[in-house]
């Protein structure tokens, strides 16, 4: 949601806003109100939902929506691609966002990080790092399987997305089903997701909303808003604005990532951070906002702030849809080598 502050879009430069009567009106209190209620309401979501598996022990567990497995963070959506072609975008992904990130800098400087749109740049660039190193590690692992070796003691099944962890000792006794009924339906289990499963999917559902946020803000409300006033777009804008979103579609049309809608509290908090971010800044610095409808001296702030609050929803709802709709299309065409878990 920016353009570049030295040639495109010249930000907004309100009032003191180090001074007490900037804050203290009634502006401020319904601004603040529509973030407590969007903050309380991201907490609930998480409380209610949120759940890591644990490792079944005597009796089978049910899935909870936020059940995540590692190989999800891996593994293409069809048995056909290999992962390395995943591992393969997921680098490339990395590495030119890396460099778009870096040139823009250098161009405009660091205050493009006063704009929610870096914020988010960074965000979906972090993803593709993380991804890549997740993709590396499954490329091992499926690497090893075809090999017919085992890792880490565990037989991974890279196509049923299961994994054989029983030790070595016990082949004799899994061999016996009156001495360990209860382990045989332990024998072909898949391993849960670590910390970094977690967080490479939670990351995954923030930027599926924030970079539909900023895109959809960017193209419908602030490029109307430039050309009115005869700005020029130049290339990095452009780029900036179109080039997250082509690198996230393509990386959800190869993924196996599940898209519970509870994690929109994640973007949710995501978007009250980075406000209030701008608020401590300008608090204590009188500078410019990055987007006129931060401004709390327009008697439109609320509104704007409320109606931004808004826009999560429909963001948020625009990407489930497109998971829904892959899911629809691959598991018809291709219902033998289609291996996602909706």
């Amino acid at each position: 949601m920016k353009g570049s502050s030295k040639d495109s879009w010249h930000p907004v430069m309100s009032s003191d806003t180090t001074t007490p009567s900037y804050w203290l009106n009634w502006r401020l209190l319904l601004c603040s109100t529509w973030l407590l209620v969007s903050t309380v309401f991201a907490f609930i979501l998480i409380w209610k939902n949120e759940g890591f598996p644990k490792r079944p022990s005597g009796e089978t567990q049910q899935e909870e929506a936020g059940t995540l497995y590692e190989d999800e963070t891996w593994r293409p959506c069809l048995k056909g691609i290999h992962p390395a072609w995943l591992l393969a975008f997921r680098v490339v992904g990395f590495f030119v966002l890396l460099v778009l990130l870096i040139f823009t800098a250098l161009a405009d400087g660091g205050g493009i990080f006063y704009f929610y749109t870096q914020w988010t740049f960074t965000l979906i660039t972090i993803y593709f790092g993380l991804g890549s190193l997740l993709s590396m590690h499954g490329c091992y692992q499926h690497h090893k399987k075809a090999s017919g070796d085992r890792v880490d003691n565990v037989e991974v099944d890279t196509e049923l997305g299961t994994c054989d962890a029983t030790p070595h000792g016990e082949s004799s006794k899994m061999s016996n089903p009156s001495k360990s009924s209860g382990h045989h339906e332990q024998g072909h289990l898949r391993r849960p997701a670590g910390i970094w499963g977690y967080v490479f999917q939670i990351i995954f559902q923030m930027n599926a909303g924030a970079v539909m946020l900023t895109d959809s803000v960017f193209w419908f409300i602030i490029v109307p808003f430039l050309l009115i006033r005869d700005y020029e777009l130049n290339f990095l804008v452009i780029s900036m604005h179109t080039i997250n979103a082509v690198f996230l579609l393509g990386d959800t049309a190869l993924n196996c990532l599940r898209f519970p809608w509870f994690r929109m509290g994640y973007f949710c908090l995501w978007t009250v951070v980075y406000v209030i971010f701008q608020w401590i800044v300008h608090a204590c610095v009188k500078l410019w906002w990055p987007y006129p409808f931060l401004d709390l001296s327009s008697p439109y702030a609320p509104l704007w702030y409320f109606s931004v609050a808004l826009m999560h929803i429909p963001c948020y709802g625009i990407f489930a849809l497109i998971m829904k709709l892959k899911h629809f299309v691959l598991s018809t065409k291709f219902p033998q080598s289609y291996q996602c878990m909706r």
